[in-house]
């Protein structure tokens, strides 16, 4: 089922260099029902590496994409205010700044629940979602948005622009990372876009997650952690050129970048660019003690929570995110420390975390269960989280944020 890469995903060279293993691991996003919990649950090698020919971190697994995004797929863009007013703020900039209309045609790539294209149909602008899971499609159908419940691949995008539907403007984020076929997906997206259109792509920016150690970041359906250098070659390869880019603090660390069919490099581009060979980010040597770094991390999160529940301390975990799951898989933070785990997310309650078997419940069983301290597996949102649990912190809880360093906060002015 699964295929394991002996070859860069970009430049298709067999001299990749090994930087860090988190073992065999289950999907992260598969979270299971009561009546699973007796099944052999399926798990996979999730070892990184690194090709020093066009800078790219990988992952060498890689498990069929109908498996890890079609069947219960539980992710929904919705749930997350943040993430919701983000993807605002960038919709209604796009439709200032390329002068969009009711003769426009923004595609989404990707598109989940309709999270983003809604402010655009808010404004009258044409726009198609397209998405591989059943529910999330179901559900951005649902708020009207057009949306084509299939995987983005370059013949989907030969059928669309046969049918005369190319793009003014091709949003894709938090999507490029997961794809097995990224030339087969960027060439697509060239055929799509229209002369003077724009693709506008978020991606996590892989020196934040090795400056800050974000290593949970790292599951299988993120097959690349993109430095800036890496995708400027990968959309060259398809005679598409990305001219600017903003550095984003959203998901711990993201790049949004802006791709068209001319080159027009920005002075933004080029000195991030420069940065990056200054700083080796290009090089083996920026990663080579990142797996130091993750050791580190687990050995100290291990001891803090041994230490705590010898007073003894009942311990409870918010987010039942995909990174929640590499973090508790990794460091083997199962029962014995986490009673349960709370999750906003009405389609992963009642459900029990991959690899653990941890119950996940609603965000109230925090003051109904009163758990002493609150393990932040979605540590990306960490400000929204502590503001909404307000009321739990002010009758004693604490929280613990694992990355970069495990710590303590009892309050959300803590975290910045």
């Amino acid at each position: 089922m699964n295929e394991t890469r002996t070859t860069c995903r970009i430049c298709h060279s067999a001299e990749i260099q090994p930087v860090l293993s988190l073992g065999t691991t289950p999907l992260a996003d598969a979270l299971r029902r009561n009546d699973q919990l007796s099944q052999v649950e399926p798990k996979f090698p999730l070892n990184v590496v690194f090709c020093p020919k066009c800078s790219l971190l990988q992952v060498l697994e890689t498990v069929p994409p109908e498996v890890l995004f079609c069947r219960d797929y539980p992710y929904y863009s919705s749930f997350s205010p943040a993430l919701l007013k983000h993807s605002r703020e960038n919709a209604l900039d796009l439709i200032h700044s390329r002068g969009l209309n009711s003769s426009s045609m923004v595609i989404e790539l990707a598109s989940n629940d309709g999270y983003l294209l809604k402010n655009f149909v808010e404004q009258e602008v044409p726009v198609l979602g397209i998405d591989p899971a059943e529910g999330p499609a179901r559900a951005a159908q649902a708020v009207n948005v057009p949306t084509l419940c299939t995987f983005f691949s370059e013949s989907l995008a030969r059928e669309l622009a046969a049918d005369g539907k190319t793009a003014d403007v091709i949003i894709g984020n938090n999507v490029l990372a997961h794809v097995a076929d990224l030339h087969g997906f960027v060439e697509g997206i060239r055929l799509l876009l229209k002369e003077n259109g724009v693709a506008v792509i978020e991606v996590p920016y892989v020196k934040d997650l090795v400056d800050h150690c974000e290593f949970d970041t790292i599951y299988h359906e993120h097959l690349c952690y993109f430095s800036i250098t890496a995708l400027d070659h990968l959309f060259r390869m398809h005679s598409l050129f990305l001219n600017d880019v903003k550095h984003l603090s959203i998901h711990g660390g993201s790049l949004r970048l802006y791709v068209e069919k001319k080159e027009n490099a920005s002075a933004n581009l080029r000195s991030m660019l420069r940065a990056e060979a200054d700083e080796k980010i290009i090089s083996f040597s920026y990663y080579q003690n990142f797996a130091e770094k993750v050791q580190v991390i687990r050995h100290e999160l291990i001891r803090l929570l041994s230490g705590l529940k010898t007073q003894p301390a009942r311990i409870a975990a918010y987010g039942a995110a995909a990174k929640g799951s590499t973090l508790i898989n990794y460091c083997d933070i199962g029962p014995k420390f986490v009673d349960f785990v709370v999750d906003r997310n009405t389609h992963k309650q009642g459900l029990f975390m991959p690899g653990q078997d941890i119950p996940v419940l609603a965000p109230e069983a925090l003051l109904d269960k009163k758990p002493d301290y609150v393990l932040l597996l979605a540590w990306n949102f960490a400000n929204e989280i502590l503001e909404q649990q307000k009321a739990y912190l002010e009758s004693g809880g604490r929280f613990i944020i694992p990355v970069p360093t495990p710590r303590v906060v009892c309050s959300p002015f803590q975290q910045s």
